[in-house]
This record gives structure tokens, C-alpha cells and sequence, in this order.
């Protein structure tokens, strides 16, 4: 029994060292919301390769794309994802899904935003009453999308009143909760963290606040060393049937976070 113990972990050990290593740089949301730990194993078991992830804001993702640290990047920045591309560090820019952000906050909700409020609406509300806001703070999609949204309302939130935290989504609505502060986020983080946190959703909806994934292989021009090979295994398995059905299955709360966009 010993023998044959060792000997299947002698058989372990071999595959695990033999399999090849694809290195992925993505967004926080994709990580904290859970996709990744039901997406990325069926990729493994069936390539018989081992996926190295690196969860991220989207602008840390796209630079360490950039410099080569990484062989594929999944994010969800369009115009950063296409400056991305047009410096030709990126290929293969393939649509995978999408969901959408909305506005967080405390059910004492003491900006007073109604429901019938615009986004921009709601975030003069925020600003007037100087109701507490955290932001990511980190260069994040997420980020990049709440600095955009505060210029269409034309504001420049540089208050006490608004903190950048520098944090990921999960930590993010964790700190937005212990203050009862109003926050932006996907909505595939929100439903994934429900049940931890007691903030409401007081804004939605609207093309504004559109939300698409994409993914890209770093281009083998720009970094000969990167598993180009290994890259677009992952972009096909992610936008084959296969991969968007696992994106399109997944829920949390008995809700879907994500919605295929694959063609």
C-alpha cells in the first residue's frame, strides 16, 4: 500500500512539474467574483496546463502585460484594452462577456438619491451632501469607469468626504460597508458579496454603465519569450461554447453575474 501511495505521488508530482505554465494578469473582478475558481480548472484538466493568475486593477494587469511578466490579459477598460492594442503590445483582442457597474449605498441612504435620479444625479446628490464615498483609487477598470462618471457630471471629487483606498473590489465594498459610504462596482462583485456587506444598490441601468470583458494575448513581437501557444489556447477555450457556457451557468444568490459575448 505505501508502495503504491508513493508511487502515485511520485505520478502527481511529475504531471504537476511537466504541465506547462500559462501566466494571466485580470481584473479583481473576475477573481473576487468567483468566475475564475470554476472557469480555470476546466481549462487545466483539459489542456493540461497550469494557469498562474494574477488579480489586479485593470491598469496594473494591461502594464504587466506590457513588460512581458504575463502571456494573456483578461480586463474590462475598453479604451485603455484599445491603446493596449494600438501600441501593438496586444493581440487577439477577443470579446468574452459583460455585466454592468452600479451605484452602492448605506439603506440610510443620506444623500437622499430617489430612483428616477441619473447617474449624475446621483453623484451631485453625494457630493452636496457630502455623503461618504470610497474608490478603488487604483487604476482599475472599475476605477477608470467612477473617475469618468464624476467628470460627466462635472465634478472633481477632492474632499474629506471621498477616500481612495487603493484596494481591490472585495476590499473595497468590505470598507464601504464598515463606513456605510456609497461606492461604484460590477454587479457580478456586489451579488458575490451580498451576504457579507449591508449596502443597497440606489443606481442602475443605462447604457453609462455598460460593463465588457476582453481578452488579449501579448504579442510574441513585442516579447518573443510569451507562451503565445498557451495564450490562445486560453482565448479559444474562453470563447468557445464550452467557456461561454460555464460564464453563462454561473450564478451566485441564484442570480447570473456575467452574460456571454462571445460570437
Amino acid at each position: 500500500m505505501k508502495k503504491i501511495l508513493s508511487l502515485s505521488l511520485f505520478l502527481f508530482s511529475l504531471t504537476a512539474y511537466s504541465a506547462e505554465i500559462l501566466r494571466l494578469s485580470t481584473t479583481t473582478s473576475t477573481e473576487n467574483s468567483g468566475l475564475l475558481t470554476v472557469l480555470n480548472p476546466v481549462f487545466e484538466k483539459k489542456y493540461a496546463i497550469n494557469l498562474q493568475v494574477i488579480a489586479v486593477g485593470t491598469g496594473k494587469a494591461l502594464r504587466l502585460a506590457e513588460n512581458g511578466d504575463v502571456d494573456v490579459v483578461f480586463v474590462h477598460a475598453p479604451k485603455a484594452e484599445l491603446d493596449f492594442v494600438a501600441k501593438g503590445f496586444g493581440i487577439d483582442r477577443t470579446a468574452v462577456m459583460h455585466n454592468d457597474f452600479v451605484l452602492l449605498g448605506p439603506k440610510a441612504n443620506p444623500a437622499q438619491i430617489q430612483a428616477d435620479f441619473s447617474l449624475q444625479k446621483s453623484l451631485n446628490f453625494i457630493a452636496r451632501t457630502k455623503s461618504n464615498f470610497i474608490s478603488r483609487g487604483d487604476d482599475s477598470g472599475t476605477h477608470k469607469k467612477e473617475m469618468a462618471l464624476w467628470a460627466s457630471a462635472k465634478l472633481n471629487p477632492k474632499s474629506d468626504w471621498y477616500q481612495a483606498v487603493g484596494q481591490g473590489m472585495g476590499a473595497v465594498l468590505t470598507i464601504a460597508n464598515q463606513k456605510q459610504a456609497y461606492t461604484l462596482t460590477d454587479r457580478g462583485t456586489y451579488i458575490a458579496f451580498q451576504d457579507k456587506i449591508d449596502l443597497t444598490i440606489v443606481n442602475q441601468g443605462g447604457a453609462i454603465l455598460f460593463n465588457p470583458y476582453h481578452i488579449m494575448a501579448v504579442n510574441p513581437e513585442k516579447h518573443p519569450h510569451v507562451r503565445y501557444d498557451l495564450a490562445k489556447k486560453y482565448i479559444h477555450f474562453i470563447s468557445s461554447p464550452e467557456g461561454q457556457t460555464i460564464i453563462q451557468q454561473y450564478k451566485k444568490h441564484g442570480e447570473q453575474l456575467f452574460y456571454p459575448d462571445a460570437k
